[in-house]
């Protein structure tokens, strides 16, 4: 497999599972996701050992070079996005739009509330040094991606689904369904397991919302919208402070699933749908471990 088809294939795979549904996966020709993209390296380059990592930065790169001296690496894959495609995350942030409708947000509302987060975003990222990452790979030779939303639309689904086809009626058996997932039980063997952050075990769970895609949190402000939408519990990667003392006092459960698991989950099973046989073989770094689901 080449180091495009490698890529287009994980596209095809986030684009299978968005939110938004086949509507706009049929009249989508070209690559969405401004925060997944091949950041250096020739695209007709074979691959056969990649190294993944969720956050990949110039000691990943630096060390992704000291393991090519004694074994071959082909490409080096990240989770979060550098360059060009952390400078345009915020571009991926309208999938959020979608996910709320589905929750009874009028559409109208979800998208003027949430452009202003996305504005907020934008202008956050300004700041930062985007290409140092990449530069290092230049500099080494090192052909380097990342695989940000295209993963996370993987992880979003299979939440999903997963609380859609159980139907859990207590916070309690939802945290008993993450823990039967094997990246969300491996990291709570170091304290990273999902908890509840707001809300009781015995509390009954209400409608669902998942976030787990869209490129960050979503708007701050959706809460009380949320709730008057009937929804009840927000199962996260991750809540920050900012967003936290907005939610509160807003009676609605919250359960944070774990940042760094959930990233893992959304690339093994990118993985394993983009190389059902195994025929690359994944050295994971940077909080990442492989696990196959198939």
């Amino acid at each position: 497999m080449t180091l495009k088809e490698f890529f287009q294939k994980s596209v095809h795979c986030g684009l299978k599972h968005d939110p938004r549904g086949k509507r706009f996966i049929l009249k989508t020709k070209n690559n969405p996701y401004a925060d997944s993209q091949i950041l250096y390296g020739k695209p007709n380059r074979e691959i056969r050992r990649i190294l993944v990592g969720i956050d990949i930065e110039t000691a990943e790169i630096l060390m992704a070079d000291k393991l090519r001296q004694k074994k071959n690496l082909d490409l080096v894959v990240a989770h979060h996005p550098e360059g060009k495609a952390l400078l345009q995350l915020y571009k991926v942030m309208v999938v959020h739009n979608k996910i709320l409708e589905k929750m009874g947000i009028d559409k109208d509302i979800a998208k003027q509330i949430m452009q202003e987060r996305i504005m907020e975003v934008e202008r956050k990222l300004l700041s930062a040094n985007h290409l140092r990452t990449v530069d290092a790979a230049r500099l080494l030779n090192i052909p380097f991606m990342c695989l940000h939303t295209v993963a996370d639309n993987l992880v979003y689904d299979f939440i999903f689904k997963l609380v859609k086809k159980t139907r859990p009626q207590k916070i309690k058996d939802i945290l008993d369904l993450l823990y039967e997932i094997p990246e969300y039980k491996y990291d709570s063997r170091y304290g990273a397991g999902p908890r509840i952050l707001l809300g009781k075990p015995k509390y009954k769970t209400g409608k669902v919302m998942v976030e787990m895609t869209g490129g960050t949190e979503g708007s701050k402000e959706i809460f009380d919208w949320l709730y008057d939408a009937g929804v009840r519990t927000l199962i996260c990667m991750h809540l920050s402070e900012e967003h936290f003392k907005k939610i509160k006092d807003k009676n609605l459960n919250i359960i944070i699933a774990g940042h760094i698991s959930s990233d893992t989950l959304g690339l093994n099973l990118l993985l394993d749908e983009v190389d059902p046989q195994k025929r690359i073989e994944v050295v994971s770094c940077s909080g990442f471990k492989r696990i196959s689901h198939n």
